[in-house]
């Protein structure tokens, strides 16, 4: 079994998406055939409204999926706010070759949004407000070959961006006080880890039903292992300091890798590993390999300030290979 997931960063189609749609296909579709993936998680996928108003769809990546084994493959995605329709960015998908049995998103459902009365806001909040999650965990239970499931986490937290504070900004990345920008990448925080402890909570709910689950949390983390939101998810046993949790820690398949081939991002020069698979110990038993093809990636920043109009996505795809569903390997 091959898992793989990839942050295909807006993929989205005119007038909304500045690079036409097949500029993008043109460097997407060879990416994806090569991760040759059973299952693959995908994020940032945006929805289109089809003409006459109806739904949003996600007509963009349904081009981008054409020719190829995965046009074929079960779905299970994200929806809008509404409940109806898929959402107009960022939306999470999972493709799938097997079968899924049973799919959910989870926001707030186990992790209530924390409610925080902003200091730097203008006017002042007359009260304290919610400081919700961004978007919905999407999680997904597959039937493997032999009828085993495997329980899929396709995940996105918020980037270590400066969350909006009322009149504290005049442009888009531009603040007026270092004190809003501070409360901000405060509030963004919130946030990420927030989302990580639900997503937590999340992996434990299946573990007390089935301590032997096959569990798979994929996407992009924006962290790395040593930051407080992967900390969040795993649960390793120096942070618990119990043994008897062990078995309940989630594994990084990264550590596998040379650390020299641990990236998925590059940021002003640095390489970052910020998209994950990550896995349950059981899961782990199963495991065989893991790439990251991260070759051709560029640095972003880079990207954006000298590219006109990118259109390949400064994320890497990462893909797993388990001995797990094959005859013999229970």
């Amino acid at each position: 079994m091959r898992l793989a997931t990839f942050n295909l960063e807006s993929l989205d189609m005119p007038p909304k998406a500045s690079v036409p749609l097949e500029q993008r296909i043109e460097l997407l579709r060879p990416q994806l055939d090569r991760l040759a993936a059973d299952i693959l998680c995908l994020q940032e996928v945006n929805g289109q409204r089809p003409k006459g108003g109806r739904e949003r769809r996600l007509l963009a990546l349904e081009r981008l999926l054409e020719t190829t084994p995965y046009a074929d493959y079960a779905r299970a995605c994200t929806t809008g706010p509404e409940g109806k329709g898929v959402a107009d960015v960022h939306n999470l998908v999972i493709l799938s070759r097997f079968p899924i049995l049973e799919t959910q998103q989870v926001r707030h459902d186990l992790v209530q949004a924390p409610s925080y009365r902003r200091a730097t806001a203008k006017p002042q909040d007359a009260a304290a407000v919610d400081v919700g999650w961004d978007r919905p965990i999407l999680q997904a239970t597959v039937e493997l070959p032999g009828g085993r499931p495997l329980h899929v986490f396709n995940v996105h937290l918020r980037a270590p961006l400066a969350a909006t504070v009322p009149g504290q900004k005049s442009a888009p990345f531009v603040w007026k006080s270092t004190t809003g920008w501070a409360e901000g990448y405060f509030l963004a925080a919130i946030k990420r880890t927030g989302q990580a402890l639900e997503l937590r909570l999340a992996v434990d709910r299946i573990l007390d039903a089935n301590a032997k689950a096959l569990i798979a949390v994929c996407g992009d983390l924006n962290a790395e292992d040593h930051d407080t939101p992967l900390r969040i998810v795993i649960a390793a046993e120096e942070d618990t300091g119990s043994g008897a949790l062990a078995a309940r820690a989630m594994v990084p398949l990264e550590r596998s890798l040379a650390k020299e081939r641990r990236f998925t991002v590059l940021h002003h020069g640095r390489p970052q590993m910020l998209d994950h698979i990550l896995v349950s110990r059981q899961l782990l038993g199963h495991f065989q390999a893991l790439k990251i093809h991260n070759e051709t990636l560029e640095d972003e920043l880079v990207g954006y300030a000298k590219v006109d109009r990118p259109p390949e996505s400064f994320h890497a795809p990462v893909v797993a290979e388990f001995a797990v569903g094959e005859k013999g390997s229970g």
